[in-house]
């Protein structure tokens, strides 16, 4: 490899001694060197690849969920599809981009769990996180460049910076004293006895990295294309932009605009974009960083917002579903105690409260009339539209009858979908209609529907998907209602039979 001189190579070998040393005694970094080694083999293998790489992130829930996140993402959103499973997350973008999306998503999980409680080194992992967003929007308008290898060699050229904020903070303090902040590579030479970018490689080395993400971390200045440039050179230099459009777009000021601006006109013939398409891409890059990172002046007034509505929601759902499991213990202390339509009035409460929803109805079906009817109601203005929420009981093509005659809980996350719309009844759209998203909580005895539950959300209420104990709590709580219908039946047969 040819590493930047290094101007004394006594002092070079032991800072990275002094590195390794410190790296081991935190662990060696165990969880990443294990992941790396399996995203390796799984994408050089010549059997069943896409099957080995599904298997190597599975094993890794919290990858598993950041690679299906990334999956659905606006990234790749030209796919065009939802991608539930690792499986088709592989199948879609290939094992080759699955792999390097991998890779990066570890790396930068396991240099966080390293990181000690230094703003510093938070700074620097998030600066590389962004330099890898910008990377992934450019590369992905050069039609012929692997955008997830992009990624991982952008986020890989701030390597060098990241390990000595993690791990040798007091000389990173030195390289700021004698360089100024932002300029520490100045000072590398003299307080490290190697480059920033040498020390980055001999990282990459030292845990087996592949040779093009290592060539991909040299720092290549802009220019036009010179003979022989090659695939390596492309990922330098487009590298060597993302990392500097990532400490100009940080503050996200004015000279900090200008400076992007500059840094895309002066890359854009070495990476053979458009300049207007490479300020596209940062454009794009920097809305994402916006959304995604944590600590960055950018990120700031989105993000607090973003997490006060987050965390507020999270609040809000935790005590529905302790009102959820509460009310359902009180419907089962209640047992023969109460009646059919008391125990109906306690689990419409319950489940009106625990999911906070707009508006709540119980519907009970008469036979001889050949109908289904609201009976009680909760949230502003039920009681004025129990009248009007009533239906025929013969089967139609619509979302409630095939709850009822599947006999399972529904629950419709868009209600105003215009796909949707010929699967909703005329009484609904007269009546409940202002509802973005709805459940319905079928009621059957003996295979026969007896009535149901609905209850809705209207847009004053975050967008909602219920959870597999939400779900199980609700089928508890029909289980105990239709409970309560069977024992009073029971009851009526046997004081028939006594006549």
């Amino acid at each position: 490899m040819n590493h930047p001189v290094s101007s004394n190579r006594a002092a070079a070998d032991a800072t990275l001694a002094l590195l390794w040393e410190r790296i081991r005694r935190q662990g060696d970094m165990p969880g990443f060197t294990r992941a790396i080694n399996a995203i390796l083999a799984s994408m050089r293998g010549e059997d069943e690849r896409e099957f080995s790489m599904t298997q190597t992130v599975l094993s890794d829930p919290v990858l598993t969920q950041k690679v299906l996140r990334l999956a659905n993402s606006g990234m790749y959103s030209a796919f065009g599809q939802r991608i539930n499973t690792v499986s088709k997350a592989v199948l879609v973008l290939g094992t080759e981009a699955i792999g390097h999306l991998a890779l990066g998503l570890k790396l930068i999980e396991e240099l966080s769990k390293s990181t000690p409680d230094s703003a510093l080194a938070h700074v620097e992992m998030e600066k590389a996180v962004l330099a890898g967003m910008v990377a992934q929007q450019v590369a992905a308008r050069a039609a012929t460049r692997d955008p997830e290898e992009a990624v991982v060699c952008s986020i890989l050229h701030s390597l060098g910076r990241m390990m000595v904020t993690f791990y040798m903070p007091e000389r990173w303090s030195r390289m700021q004293l004698e360089a100024g902040i932002g300029l520490e590579g100045n000072a590398a030479l003299e307080v490290l006895g190697l480059s920033l970018e040498a020390l980055g490689r001999a990282t990459a080395e030292h845990w087996g990295l592949p040779r093009n993400l290592v060539a991909g971390m040299r720092t290549l200045e802009p220019g036009e294309r010179e003979d022989g440039f090659g695939h390596d050179d492309w990922l330098a230099a487009l590298g060597t932009m993302s990392t500097r459009c990532a400490n100009s777009l940080w503050n996200d000021d004015e000279a900090g605009a200008a400076e992007v601006a500059e840094l895309a006109a002066a890359f854009a013939p070495m990476l053979g974009v458009a300049p207007e398409h490479v300020m596209a891409a940062i454009d794009k890059a920097k809305l994402a960083a916006a959304a995604d990172l944590t600590i960055a002046p950018l990120a700031q007034p989105q993000r607090a917002q973003a997490e006060a509505q987050v965390a507020s929601i999270a609040r809000k759902r935790e005590a529905g579903n302790r009102i959820l499991m509460s009310g359902v213990a009180d419907m089962r202390d209640a047992g023969i105690k109460v009646n059919p339509g008391q125990m109906m009035s306690m689990a419409l409460e319950t489940i009106y409260q625990g999911l906070s929803f707009t508006r709540a109805f119980a519907f009970l079906r008469n036979r001889r009339e050949g109908k289904y009817q609201a009976r009680i109601g909760f949230g502003e203005g039920a009681k004025s539209l129990i009248p009007n929420l009533v239906f025929g009981d013969a089967y139609a093509a619509d979302v409630f009858h095939a709850a009822l005659t599947a006999d399972r809980v529904i629950f419709i996350e868009n209600a105003r979908d215009p796909k949707f719309a010929a699967k909703l009844p005329g009484w609904w759209c007269g009546t409940l209609s202002e509802a973005r998203c709805f459940v319905v909580i079928p009621m059957s005895m003996n295979g026969q529907p007896v009535g149901f539950i609905y209850g809705d959300w209207d847009d004053s209420f975050p967008s909602i998907s219920l959870s597999q104990s939400e779900f199980a709590l609700l089928n508890d709580v029909r289980a105990l209602v239709v409970g309560a219908l069977e024992r009073r039946t029971q009851a009526e047969l046997a004081g028939a039979a006594k006549y």
